[in-house]
């Protein structure tokens, strides 16, 4: 084979090419596993990390933006959900990382932390690198916000993702976020790797249904495995786990029997259909909300209650005596507010959405949640995982309020977990593959560090 004709192969192959540079900064807090991220990250200048909640995301991000900072003698824009802003800003004074969090879009100092809804602030030429922190959270923008994030990101030459474990089956996600770093677009991923499908559980998008192509799923795993790194547990990137083993989850479900029955029945059925279910919801309020009351009054514990409707968290700070909910009405310095009171142990229980709090925070100081299903298998794994997370010292208990006429919603629910647990599982056999050679296997630490 000619070197020509080898390069030409080697083109086709679509994989993320290094862009970046060597780390200047490295501090000691690191452990061996977030080191290795973090250098990996540096060396490419463009990627995503992909890591389960409590894994350090803020550490690494912090340090990849340091780097960055350092290397261009140029700030790094550091976004987060709302309310995650200020508690990066603690963790970075925990690391002595010089970082500061203005309101009305100023730049100063080497690192500035800003939430996603004030991004219209700022300037993209003002900076040379953006971290997008909980970069999944960006499926619940709209479509405006989205391309505007996105364009932000691509006027920008270093650029970094961050989340957790990516939603089931959700390659539109992985497209959108290659796009965004500046790899193969959304629609030139679809073309190149999948075909059209009849199989409504396929992932959809552009109103088509897809699935890999049989003979591209390889390829495919390896074009990821080229602009992002994945892990559950360090493990999975060859360093040890025993620092990092979580107490036992205890999920409880309780089925409460509405009150109120659909028109014309004699008992409650299964609710077919997104339509059925709301009604189902709106039926069984009263009697879901008055159970959770009774699973979290009186205990003296914290308590983190999920909630979906309006109505359903108006009723449950009704109920919750010493609640305080985060709602969408909120200001954003009232949410702030709200959420700092419940991490300071001000406020004993908080009430919110997922699509409010779900992402970014820490709350392992509370070992008990209650929560209604939904659909979004991301939201319940996201809302879980504020609590179940590495740092956590107690088992943590999550209590599933439902009615017998959302047994579909369940199920749906435990087949997207399956389906959750597939895709990582593929994405971090490839990651291993890739990462075969050139593994950093020194070791550092092996207590938790209070940070985490």
């Amino acid at each position: 084979m000619t070197d020509a004709y080898h390069t030409f192969l080697s083109r086709k192959v679509s994989e993320g090419s290094d862009g970046g540079f060597t780390p200047v900064f490295m501090p000691s807090f690191l452990f061996d596993f977030q080191a290795s991220m973090v250098e990996w990250a540096v060396r490419k200048g463009r990627a995503a990390i992909f890591a389960d909640c409590g894994l350090g995301k803020t550490a690494m991000g912090l340090t990849w933006s340091e780097n960055v900072a350092r290397h261009t003698d140029r700030p790094v824009l550091y976004l987060t959900p709302l309310a995650v802003g200020a508690q990066t800003i603690r963790e970075a004074e925990k690391f002595g990382i010089e970082a500061t969090h203005p309101r009305d879009g100023r730049v100063s100092g080497r690192i500035v932390v800003t939430n996603y809804e004030r991004l219209h602030y700022f300037d993209p030429s003002d900076f040379s690198g953006v971290v997008c922190d909980e970069s999944s959270i960006l499926k619940a923008f709209d479509g405006e916000r989205r391309t505007q994030i996105t364009t932000f990101m691509r006027k920008v030459p270093y650029r970094l993702l961050q989340t957790a474990t990516a939603a089931p089956n959700d390659y539109m996600e992985l497209g959108t976020s290659s796009e965004a770093l500046g790899y193969l677009g959304y629609m030139d991923m679809i073309g190149k790797f999948f075909t059209k499908s009849t199989n409504k559980f396929r992932f959809r998008g552009d109103g088509d249904t897809w699935r890999l192509k049989g003979h591209a799923e390889a390829p495919f795993w390896r074009w990821v495995c080229s602009w992002a790194r994945a892990m559950r547990r360090p493990s999975d990137l060859g360093f040890d786990d025993r620092a990092f083993i979580l107490p036992g989850l205890e999920t409880v479900e309780h089925v409460v029997t509405s009150q109120v029955l659909a028109e014309g029945m004699l008992f409650a059925l299964p609710a077919v259909g997104l339509k059925e279910q709301r009604q189902e919801r709106r039926r069984s309020l009263q009697d879901r909300c008055e159970k959770v009351a009774k699973l979290v009054n009186g205990t003296g514990e914290a308590a983190l209650v999920w909630c979906h409707l309006n109505d359903e968290g108006d009723l449950l700070e009704r109920l919750i005596p010493d609640a305080v909910q985060v709602s969408g009405d909120d200001a954003d310095e009232a949410k702030e507010e709200k959420f700092a009171a419940f991490t300071d142990g001000k406020a004993r229980v908080l009430i919110t959405k997922p699509k409010i709090g779900a992402w970014g925070l820490n709350f392992q100081h509370c070992a008990h949640t209650t929560t209604f299903p939904s659909h979004s298998f991301e939201q319940y794994y996201q809302s879980i995982r504020r609590l179940w997370r590495f740092g956590q010292n107690r088992p943590v208990r999550v209590d599933i309020v439902t009615t017998e006429g959302e047994r579909e919603v369940m199920q749906s629910l435990q087949r997207k977990a399956g389906q959750a647990e597939e895709m990582f599982s593929r994405l971090v056999a490839e990651m291993g593959q890739a990462l075969a050679v050139g593994r950093n296997t020194n070791t550092r630490k092996t207590e938790v560090p209070s940070w985490l």
